[in-house]
């Protein structure tokens, strides 16, 4: 199965309906958003994709954002959520609390932990885990990127926007 992987899209409608784009034309299942839509506009301009989401450290308008998942049919999961896909199972979080996140990655309990907040790119493996950062779909730092991750080979793509 291929997932979509978005964060830190901060508000970027152009980047968003770019990467809403790349992830139809490559058939995911759903797309994960790690955090920092900041205006519900933001989830809406997710309406042709399954999107499910967390919030970030700059979502601060949390009711809305529920309003505009609920809008759009999407599932918004709180600070943080677990999936089960394939026999992996994944841990969600935006990443603002450094400890937490070093937590969730070396407990073990994780094949893979999916965070965002650093607007860094990231695809590596500690111990057994496998850690990914799909950067910043906004673009801070020069660079706007997305990810897809299949399930099956355990790969990540990584895609520029």
């Amino acid at each position: 199965m291929k997932i979509g992987i978005i964060s830190d899209s901060h508000d970027h409608l152009e980047n968003i309906s770019k990467s809403v784009q790349i992830f139809k034309n490559k058939n995911v299942e759903y797309v994960l958003h790690i955090g920092d839509y900041i205006n519900p506009n933001s989830v809406r301009a997710c309406n042709d994709i399954k999107l499910v989401g967390i919030f970030g450290n700059n979502d601060g308008d949390k009711l809305r954002l529920v309003a505009a998942f609920n809008e759009i049919n999407g599932e918004i999961r709180g600070d943080f959520c677990e999936i089960k896909e394939d026999g992996l199972k994944f841990a969600c979080y935006h990443g603002t609390e450094p400890q937490l996140k070093d937590a969730l990655i070396n407990c073990g309990k994780y094949n893979v932990v999916i965070c965002g907040h650093t607007h860094i790119c990231e695809n590596l493996k500690v111990g057994n885990t496998l850690v990914l950062n799909p950067g910043t779909a906004h673009g801070f730092g020069g660079r706007a990127t997305i990810m897809i991750f299949d399930t099956r080979t355990k790969r990540s793509e990584v895609i520029d926007l």
